[in-house]
């Protein structure tokens, strides 16, 4: 099926108008915190394990973990089409990202990869706009400027970090995976319309927790398990059960209620709650830049919310 039939069967007949802060923006909010906590859990988890070893076993323990609750769903599973289109982008957006994501991020700082991450949603407006899906008003436009400007504040106020090649390849790993979750985001939207969330979680996550067992399967057959110690299993547990089992349902639902612009958005907050968890637990007091960069990424985030993200014309004629 290609992305303009996929828009024939998902595009609202009708431009959708701003709504109040409601639940759904509370899940996302709870979804942002916990992946601004997950980019030091990753971290602590770096040090017991490789890359490829943590993102394996955290992955494949996600899948069970997922597999296991959707069996409870009472909704039906996807059809045979829908759910290897669906196993195909969980390939795109669980794990090429992931592969991505933590190569990055054993080479950089977790700072670094925030910023990057953090340009999430200007991909995602842009290839929205690409395939025919969402049309970003200037309003909107504004807010994810003023987002990018308020991370750029942010991350370019902390401690200087190492440079050189290798540290500019993990930020172009990290930007690579951001791309592809992006492109990942934009290409689920059909699918949340008309699957059941846990289903399409489950399904998404299984070949991309299958990929990435595959890849880091000669690091865990070298690894000694015996060393791994309580800190490195709590990073595994925390990891799976909340980074990718309930955020993930978190972020699901609202690319379903929201649309992938407005959801992504929300991703703009993990900065400052990666600030404030090093405040907490390190010591580190937030400088003035980083209090001027939270005031930019909130007020963003409040004008892109309110502002109208439409679908494209051509989408409307053909849902006609």
């Amino acid at each position: 099926m290609t992305s303009q039939s996929f828009v024939r069967r998902s595009a609202p007949a009708t431009a959708p108008s701003p709504q109040g802060f409601g639940m759904t923006d509370a899940g996302l909010v709870l979804m942002a915190t916990i992946w601004g906590v997950n980019y030091s859990v990753v971290k602590a988890g770096l040090q017991a394990m490789t890359p490829l070893s943590f993102t394996g076993v955290r992955m494949v323990f996600a899948a069970v973990v997922l597999f296991g609750i959707a069996s409870f769903a009472k909704a039906a599973w996807p059809g045979r089409r829908d759910a290897a289109r669906l196993l195909l982008l969980g390939l795109l957006g669980n794990g090429c990202y992931q592969l991505l994501f933590i190569s990055g991020m054993a080479r950089t700082r977790a700072g670094v990869a925030a910023l990057i991450v953090a340009a999430g949603p200007a991909w995602i407006a842009i290839m929205s706009r690409m395939l025919g899906r969402e049309r970003v008003s200037r309003l909107g436009w504004a807010g994810i400027g003023l987002q990018l400007v308020g991370v750029l504040c942010v991350v370019g106020s902390t401690q200087k970090f190492e440079g050189g090649a290798e540290g500019l390849l993990g930020a172009l790993l990290i930007a690579a995976g951001s791309v592809a979750w992006a492109l990942y985001s934009v290409l689920l939207q059909p699918y949340t319309q008309r699957s059941n969330g846990l289903h399409l979680s489950a399904l998404t996550l299984a070949s991309g927790a299958a990929m990435m067992g595959l890849v880091g399967l000669p690091d865990m057959l070298r690894l000694d398990w015996g060393s791994v110690g309580v800190a490195g299993w709590g990073a595994v547990a925390y990891s799976a059960l909340f980074a990718m089992v309930l955020a993930y349902l978190l972020f699901y639902h609202g690319v379903r209620v929201l649309g992938p612009t407005k959801t992504a958005m929300y991703g703009n907050l993990q900065p400052i709650i990666a600030i404030a968890v090093a405040w907490a637990l390190l010591h580190e007091t937030p400088t003035g830049w980083q209090l001027l960069g939270a005031g930019f990424i909130m007020g963003g985030l409040l004008v892109s919310r309110t502002a109208k993200v439409r679908p494209a014309p051509e989408a409307l004629e053909e849902a006609a």
